[in-house]
């Protein structure tokens, strides 16, 4: 009978019935808590097992107690000792020490223990609810502060913002909320081990706790960290965040904050005295960043970080160059001069500049290197740019963990809340392809985004709520108090080189100019000016604050003042002995040891010895290795053995010419790198680099990445689905290696629309106004194929038009046209319409002595058509790229004859070739292509133009009329012809959007185009 009860006690306790789990269910503090139960101690951790658990479980833990009582958890202990000594049904049970109100990854319910120890309970004997409920209590103030703490911290210096919700203290973080009165204020309560706040004490009185809960949480420091889904990171912050004094620095750190923040405001009122009428974008009113980023490239480094790669809006941006980087300021100065630039290009202003500086850190006496991307107005553009370099320098230096390599990014609050390219970067930092290993990201939060008042300006508490969604930390701190703000630094350093994740500090300050330092603010914020006029800089706050404390004096510190100015001032002088703006000393990242030595105008070969295409050919088409293991797609079987027909034939389509091209660069050394939506298995299921294997998860097998054993490293990853961001990724990555071919494929070629900005700012401008060549290659599939408006057209026509070459001046003949003419250009615009071209261009991108950007329209049906394809007598040794492929058939034969010449480019091609073919018009009609459009090739349209005395010229194309490439070639053909010959167009009509969404209405407009091109 004595068995029979206690077995009846442990079913009646995880019954739902139990009286004990319906008592404790009924708790607010335990509402969404599980009746939980606990293992043998043999368990790793206790087990919540809820209503309807095995007795046989339960009945087996009563046997191992009583052969040992020490077998089983602490609570089944007290649980079997109370039901064996009689107690009731239902009145066993005593609370587990470790038991989780808030979820058992959070809070233990170690504080439901009083201080003196857990008291036994008597049989029959009531349980104690006041005792629990003042401990939940406890338990629940702590997490409070915890999570919404932030929302009550001094954080502003002007004290103008609230950025609590309720626009109250909430209620939860209010001691009298949870009944405790001041008689409870002395009361003892224990710690749970998820607060930090007694350091070494486990237990602590009430008032103490809630003290030090406000010094931690409430004070000039306000975390946002709850909402992270590690235990391991919340108590990691928790522990450098909660104990007393952790923001106290002894007084070489304070001397340390004051010289650097002398330097930062000495710098911003030395322009202002200088060159007062001048936009500059100052720092006034948060003159602390330049002391925080130096403190978080300290840690750093001190860490084992070697290179830093920052990017950053304009303001602030000088000081950032002069302060942290170290650049010279003479340099800086000469920006102001209005001197005229000594390199080519058109420049940049003075706060879009980037920079590259290698210097020893005098505090870790450790060598760093630092730089500053270049960027233009749209602010957060160059987010993705840096990972991107980041990444392609962590690649280089073989750093897989971001140990040596990291990015600084910073911001301001209305662009971090506002623009969307912050969360496309964001959402790269954990993707394996994209990884830059964690991000410090820094906010100087002016309140205020141009003349927008935040309320109207993000609809979120925080400007910097975008990082939660990628579980970072952030911390928010007062920029009035310099010692907080280097304790956030300290943190956010140690955070990223623990975890290698994401970390944001929000520094709110103010502006203490307008936009700009010849903008008036009163015009639309007076009441916050009014107050920022009435407030002493934070300079002055803190010599004062250190004067108080003994620490400096008034004489030391006007002393670092006027040596600072006194370099400033030197600095000055030197500057006005320059002549020209350098912009070469603006580079932020300079190709040492590319140019020097070689001949600017001469490449080298692009084709390639047929052995070497033969072997890329076989491999690229062969099943893995280990074939037998490794089950891939019946229909990979069949595409796999039709690419060895061909390679067998000589003949290669599109796919099997990439690969070539990419597989002949590895062999070369040359890294290659294809990011971009799908193109792993591309698009239109063409390219398939990457083999699955049906039945294993995550197996896969790259034939490119083991083509030789000496071979470069070959990259393919799939991206998440954003143009903007990873298109700015690959630019990035593009800048920091010339001896790499990176490439960006759109999935259409419509899809370059959303990363117009980088297109526009980095690519198309990038070299002229940064002096800041790229070797980046957009593929951009394209071609009228009756898909509708947005997926047929890449908009060639608007990369035409920012082709910066004259079309009224046509370049003279020279042996070295080709090259000379790719030297001038700012990038290069293609419409190939074979392999072989798409081979050869993608070779010439490396083989040139300098790098331009290529934009390649890259086809869909050509893919797989039957006439596209090209021997491997095009792509062998002493073949090359053919801007123009002149008329081969017939026609060519009798070039007298020839009535009719017609240019085209790209996929038109084959529709064209087809209608001469079915109209019998071989003879008649000659068609070149240009595959290469800009540089627009003169000399070989001139050439093909003379063959052909006789023939009307005209231009064919697929596209509308006010698209395509007629717009960019018909002033060029112009220039070219001199008014001898016309050129006429044929084509589609003029219209607003780029195609048809009806497929009859497509297929008319194809049909009147063709038509038209037979009338002779």
């Amino acid at each position: 009978m004595h068995r029979a009860r206690v077995i009846f006690q442990i079913t009646n306790k995880v019954n739902s019935n139990d009286r004990f789990a319906s008592w404790l269910l009924s708790k607010p503090q335990a509402a969404a808590v599980p009746v939980y139960t606990s293992r043998p101690k043999s368990s790793t951790a206790a087990e919540p097992f809820l209503n309807g658990s095995s007795s046989a479980y339960v009945e087996n833990m009563y046997n191992s107690w009583l052969t040992d009582p020490n077998s089983v958890h602490a609570s089944w202990d007290a649980f079997f000792r109370n039901a064996t000594a009689g107690a009731q049904p239902g009145s066993a049970y005593t609370a587990p020490p470790n038991l989780a109100p808030y979820g058992k990854h959070e809070v233990p319910l170690t504080s439901l223990v009083p201080a003196g120890g857990m008291p036994s309970i008597a049989a029959g004997s009531p349980i104690n609810e006041k005792i629990i409920d003042d401990h939940l209590a406890v338990q629940a103030i702590i997490r409070s502060y915890q999570i919404r703490g932030h929302h009550i911290a001094n954080l502003d210096p002007l004290e103008i913002a609230n950025y609590d919700l309720s626009g109250r203290n909430p209620r939860e973080v209010i001691h009298n909320s949870y009944r405790f009165d001041e008689a409870d204020m002395d009361r003892v309560f224990k710690l749970p081990s998820t607060t930090f706040i007694g350091e070494k004490e486990k237990a602590l009185p009430l008032r103490e706790i809630l003290n030090r809960l406000e010094q931690a949480y409430c004070n000039n420091i306000g975390i946002e960290f709850m909402f992270i889904n590690s235990l391991e990171q919340c108590n990691w912050i928790r522990q450098r965040m909660e104990p007393p004094n952790v923001t106290k620095m002894n007084n070489d750190q304070k001397r340390l904050i004051l010289a650097r923040l002398t330097r930062s405001t000495g710098f911003e009122n030395f322009l202002a005295k200088k060159w007062s009428s001048e936009k500059r974008f100052g720092l006034e009113g948060c003159e602390i960043l330049i002391p925080a980023m130096k403190q978080v490239i300290d840690v750093s480094t001190r860490l084992g970080v070697e290179s830093i790669i920052m990017g950053m809006p304009h303001r602030g941006r000088l000081n950032v160059l002069a302060n942290v980087c170290r650049k010279p300021l003479h340099q800086l100065f000469t920006q102001f001069a209005g001197l005229e630039a000594e390199d080519d290009g058109s420049g940049d202003v003075k706060y879009h500049l980037g920079t590259y500086i290698e210097r020893l850190n005098r505090v870790t006496n450790k060598n760093i290197r630092l730089a500053v991307c270049a960027n233009p107005s749209h602010l957060e553009a160059v987010d993705p740019v840096v990972q991107g370099k980041t990444r392609a320098e962590q690649f280089y230096r073989g750093d897989n963990e971001g140990k040596k390599v990291m990015s600084i990014l910073l911001h301001g609050d209305a662009a971090f809340a506002g623009q969307g390219v912050v969360f496309e970067t964001m959402h790269l930092s954990d993707l394996p392809a994209y990884t830059t290993h964690g991000t410090i990201h820094i906010v100087v939060n002016n309140q205020i985004g141009f003349t927008t008042d935040p309320r109207h300006s993000r609809s979120s508490a925080y400007c910097t709520d975008v990082a939660r969604v990628v579980n970072a930390p952030i911390f928010h701190v007062n920029g009035d108090n310099p010692e907080a703000v280097m304790h956030v630094c300290n943190v956010a350093a140690e955070w990223r080189s623990t975890f290698h994740k994401d970390v944001v500090i929000d520094i709110v300050s103010y502006r203490r100019n307008g936009h700009n330092e010849v903008d008036e603010p009163m015009f639309t914020q007076p009441l916050m000016y009014q107050k920022i006029r009435k407030t002493k800089p934070v300079l002055e706050k803190y010599a004062d604050q250190l004067i108080a404390e003994g620490v400096v004096t008034a004489e030391e510190v006007k002393d670092v003042k006027d040596k600072y100015e006194k370099i400033c001032e030197d600095a000055y002088n030197q500057a006005k002995q320059e002549t020209h703006i350098k912009y070469k000393d603006w580079l932020d990242s300079p190709w040492s040891g590319f140019f020097e030595g070689k001949d600017p105008l001469k490449m080298s070969p692009s084709g390639v010895v047929e052995e070497t295409l033969v072997h890329i050919g076989k491999r690229f088409s062969s099943p893995p290795p280990n074939a037998a293991e490794f089950e891939i797609h019946k229909g990979l079987l069949r595409i796999l053995k039709a690419r060895m027909e061909m390679v067998e034939n000589r003949t290669v389509d599109w796919a099997l010419a990439e690969a070539m091209a990419f597989g002949s660069l590895l062999k070369e050394g040359i890294h290659v790198r294809l990011s971009g939506e799908d193109v792993e298995r591309g698009t239109f299921s063409h390219r398939h680099h990457v083999l699955h294997h049906q039945k294993v998860d995550k197996a896969t097998y790259c034939a490119l990445a083991h083509l030789y054993p000496d071979q470069a490293p070959y990259t393919v990853c799939n991206s998440s689905l954003s143009e903007y961001g990873v298109l700015g990724f690959e630019v990035g990555y593009s800048v920091t290696n010339p001896n790499a071919l990176v490439l960006w494929e759109a999935q259409f070629g419509d899809f370059n629309n959303v990363a117009q900005c980088i297109i526009d700012q980095f690519i198309s401008s990038g070299q002229a106004k940064w002096v800041r060549q790229s070797g980046i290659v957009l593929l951009q599939p394209h071609g009228m194929e009756g898909m509708g408006p947005e997926h047929s057209s890449a908009r060639l026509e608007r990369f035409l038009q920012m082709s910066a070459d004259d079309p009224d001046y046509m370049p003279p003949e020279s042996p070295d046209y080709e090259v000379r003419q790719l030297h001038d250009c700012n990038w290069i615009v293609a419409n190939c319409s074979t392999p072989a071209s798409y081979f050869h261009i993608l070779r010439r991108q490396i083989a040139l002595p300098f790098r331009k950007p290529l934009i390649l329209m890259t086809p869909k049906s050509l893919l797989r058509h039957p006439e596209a394809k090209s021997s491997f007598d095009d792509m062998n040794e002493g073949t090359s790229f053919r801007r123009v492929i002149p008329e081969e058939g017939v026609a060519a034969q009798n070039p007298q004859g020839v009535r009719k010449l017609a240019f085209c480019s790209g996929r038109v091609y084959y529709d064209l070739l087809k209608q001469r073919r079915d109209k019998g018009l071989e003879k008649d009609i000659a068609i070149a292509r240009v595959e290469q459009i800009s540089p627009f090739p003169y000399d070989q349209i001139k050439a093909e133009i003379a063959k052909y005395p006789n023939a009307q010229l005209v231009w064919s194309q697929e596209e509308h009329k006010n698209m395509g490439s007629w717009s960019y070639i018909e002033p060029r053909f112009r220039t070219l012809l001199q008014n001898q010959k016309h050129l006429a167009y044929n084509g589609r009509a003029t219209a607003a959007s780029p195609a048809t969404g009806s497929k009859a209405a497509h297929n008319k407009e194809l049909r009147n185009l063709l038509d038209e091109f037979c009338v002779l």
